[in-house]
């Protein structure tokens, strides 16, 4: 088979697993969901850390609460070298909850950061890591009042302060060690570890060596 015809394919079966994945955990489709996942994968998110096929089980556990989320995604940029491959899914998750009585909105921005692994011809997610980069929170009819707690709302990170604070009134636990703008340096490391993973011996796309913070 041709290289370059073989990369595109591997290209286009990454991209649709990640879509897959998400399409999985909107509709509700857990098993679809769930096969997008290597068994020993790890995930590590804002109300949850564990491994794929688990976060899969918590995630219907909580639709089954009525806590629902959609993902506005953009174009996924995947690179593939040999047998893994790196994707960023740029998304905005949704979330429309009640707080006080009112009808809120919640919209978190996020790069969704995948590592995928081929096996035995069959492309699954290893892991997942999202960095988050801000959020809003609004009525969901125009004109409501949403009330928030001001000083428990400084408490939280500013890249997802309003998903905590949501999260936190819906009995979530949410960490304080998440990937985020406003922790640059991390960022960089989880970047650089990534494509180091990928591939040691290519150059990052900010020119240095891969792993190697600036």
């Amino acid at each position: 088979m041709d290289e370059r015809f073989s990369m595109t394919h591997d290209v286009i079966a990454v991209t649709q697993l990640v879509l897959h994945e998400r399409q999985g955990r909107d509709r509700e489709w857990w098993d679809a969901m769930h096969e997008s996942y290597a068994p020993d994968s790890v995930v590590r998110l804002s109300w949850f850390r564990g491994s794929g096929p688990e976060f899969v089980a918590q995630s219907q556990r909580m639709a089954g609460r009525g806590d629902r989320a959609i993902h506005r995604l953009g174009p996924p940029i995947v690179d593939v070298h040999g047998e893994r491959a790196l994707v960023e899914l740029p998304a905005v998750i949704e979330v429309t909850t009640e707080l006080d009585d009112v009808e809120t909105v919640l919209a978190s921005c996020a790069r969704l950061l995948y590592r995928a692994v081929k096996t035995a011809g069959e492309w699954r997610i290893v892991s997942l890591d999202p960095v988050y980069e801000r959020d809003t929170l609004t009525p969901a009819v125009p004109g409501s009042d949403v009330r928030v707690d001001m000083e428990e709302l400084k408490r939280y990170r500013v890249p997802y302060r309003f998903l905590a604070y949501v999260l936190r009134h819906r009995g979530y636990d949410v960490g304080d060690d998440l990937y985020g703008d406003d922790r640059p340096d991390e960022v960089v490391r989880l970047y650089g570890e990534a494509h180091l993973w990928l591939n040691p011996s290519a150059r990052t796309p900010w020119g240095t060596a891969a792993g190697v913070v600036r």
